[in-house]
């Protein structure tokens, strides 16, 4: 009994192999080809978390986001090594809104590159490389490339340190 039994273990586990990867192989390659134009083309969502800052905007992935001071109106004034440094957030469909976050406050506006990027209150939106996990606020008040930068409260204004 025990040597069918063992015998029959690496036909099912490569039956199953097989048969897992036949079926997503084939699904994952579309997959993966499509998500690599899809992973730019999906919306982007904000979002709020809690700081030691207050209520915050942040991605979907949790990562603050940021105003850049120098930026006029909803025209970004960051790009090369400031983008580079300051990732804007960019969608190439309708930005998305969670909860505790006012939709009418959401927008985008193109870029010099031609992307699109998502605002908030008329604010381009930004994340931070040095920020190293979700929630990360490292680049509250950072003075770089020509002005300030802060976080953004759900109704769209810059939080300051003092202020919290």
């Amino acid at each position: 009994m025990r040597r069918p039994t063992l015998a029959l273990i690496p036909v099912v586990v490569i039956a199953l192999v097989a048969a897992g990867c036949g079926s997503s192989k084939k699904t994952s390659t579309a997959s993966t080809t499509a998500s690599k134009p899809a992973s730019t083309a999906r919306t982007s969502t904000v979002a709020v978390k809690k700081t030691g800052l207050g209520t915050i905007l942040v991605d979907s992935s949790g990562r603050t986001l940021y105003l850049f001071e120098k930026d006029k109106g909803d025209k970004s004034a960051c790009s090369g090594a400031c983008a580079a440094a300051w990732p804007p957030l960019t969608t190439t469909a309708k930005p998305m809104t969670a909860t505790g976050v006012t939709a009418s406050l959401l927008g985008t506006t193109k870029r010099s590159d031609g992307k699109t990027e998502v605002t908030y209150h008329g604010h381009p939106l930004y994340t931070y490389v040095g920020d190293g996990a979700p929630g990360q606020t490292s680049g509250e008040g950072l003075k770089q490339f020509g002005a300030e930068w802060y976080v953004l409260s759900p109704q769209g204004n810059k939080v300051e340190k003092s202020g919290s």
